[in-house]
């Protein structure tokens, strides 16, 4: 099947094949081409540029773009998409002046979903995830990061992490999984942290390899939850099994974990909302990739990670949704934009180039993702009528995407 898309108001995006990532002043640059057309053969990117060079291209379909954007698919590369139930009546907690930290003491957070997941089935799990995952790529995403997290047994990650593998199957997007067991220790365990810590690495970790359920491992390294040396040895004990590093760091406090994580060439470090120096010094110079989750900041009402901060000291940012039941109940990428360049004062440029192409690195796979390059695979946004790709973030409560295409597919 060979799509024809022609009289594009402006193509965003537009990269070669040696662009993986941005950084610095460079994410001010969002290159276009006004008047454009791109042809799609075989999933793939097969040709763009102005109109007056779409000359003697025979397409299977065309689509008139006139006076609408094209541009790639949002990469969101940190969800939890894949959970039970909801926490609605701690949203309520938090309203009547509960902190986060409050309501996970007295048995809510992590461990509430973790209970409500250890008791729902893998078929109900799954059927309740796939729902969400249908909603986000007609929201626009098109590649997504899952992680395990809310089992918190062998027998409950294993069921989070296969869920996981048969949503790959079921879907079009890329799909990558990371094993996120050291997410919150069970209350099993509230007195025997190392016990916890020895049940990850000596029992989960084989079985998921066993299985090849996971691309990477995640650790919530945070005070109260997993510390530098439990984050250290799940992270040596993972990388042993082929697993790359991507971090839970600096949400509440920042003590030495993005250093460790850039240690242990970490893909991602994600949320930063606190951050020091120290921070950027360590990741100055490394392959590690920042990731911001602004809607987590606006749901939970605490700091946003500070964009402008990492971007005028030289490095790439990425974003995300953090998309779960407790901190962030949505996957809309599109919020996500909005919310970077209103709180955290990103220009629209720098916004999109975070939500795409960077999010493709912070996944691994912007070689494929992210832009459009000749070669990619054709993950693209159709807009409505807009006037400018800054509409896109300043319209922050409007669904201005008209059509989704996934490998060369409309599906939404």
């Amino acid at each position: 099947m060979s799509i024809l898309i022609i009289n594009i108001k402006e193509l965003i995006q537009v990269r070669d094949q040696n662009t993986l990532k941005v950084s610095g002043k460079d994410m001010q640059n969002l290159p276009t081409i006004k008047n454009a057309f791109l042809f799609i053969k075989n999933g793939q990117i097969s040709n763009f540029g102005s109109m007056e060079s779409c000359k003697n291209i025979v397409a299977d379909k065309t689509i008139d773009a006139a006076d609408k954007l094209v541009l790639p698919t949002w990469c969101d590369s940190h969800t939890h998409i894949v959970y039970a139930g909801n926490r609605e009546l701690e949203f309520v907690d938090r309203i009547n002046g509960l902190s986060y930290t409050e309501i996970a003491n007295r048995g809510g957070g992590i461990l509430n979903s973790a209970k409500t997941l250890q008791n729902t089935s893998e078929e109900d799990l799954f059927n309740q995830s796939i729902e969400r995952v249908k909603s986000i790529i007609k929201l626009g995403t098109g590649a997504l990061e899952i992680k395990s997290g809310y089992g918190l047994t062998v027998e409950s990650e294993l069921k989070m992490l296969r869920v996981i593998k048969r949503i790959k199957k079921e879907f079009p997007i890329e799909i990558k999984a990371t094993f996120l067991g050291a997410h919150a220790f069970p209350e099993a365990y509230l007195n025997n942290k190392k016990g916890y810590v020895d049940l990850i690495i000596n029992e989960m970790l084989p079985k998921i390899a066993e299985e090849h359920l996971a691309d990477f491992i995640d650790v919530f390294c945070e005070e109260g939850y997993f510390s530098l040396e439990d984050t250290e040895a799940i992270l040596s004990a993972g990388k042993q099994y082929g697993l790359i590093p991507k971090i839970h760091v600096n949400q509440f406090n920042a003590f030495g974990g993005v250093a460790m994580s850039v240690k242990h060439k970490a893909l991602s470090v994600d949320h930063l909302e606190e951050l020091t120096l120290e921070d950027i010094i360590a990741l100055k110079g490394s392959k590690t990739m920042p990731v911001a989750l602004p809607s987590c900041s606006f749901f939970l009402s605490i700091p946003y990670t500070p964009a402008r901060q990492i971007i005028n000291s030289g490095l790439p940012l990425a974003l995300a949704t953090d998309y779960n039941p407790g901190s962030t109940p949505s996957g809309n990428m599109n919020f996500v934009l909005s919310t970077a360049c209103i709180k955290m004062k990103m220009t629209p440029e720098e916004a999109i180039n975070a939500a795409t192409l960077n999010g493709a690195y912070a996944m691994g796979i912007s070689k494929d993702y992210g832009s459009i390059t000749i070669g990619k695979k054709a993950n693209l946004i159709i807009t409505k009528p807009i006037p400018s790709y800054n509409y896109l973030p300043y319209s922050f409560g409007e669904n201005n995407i008209e059509t989704v295409i996934i490998n060369g597919t409309v599906i939404a």
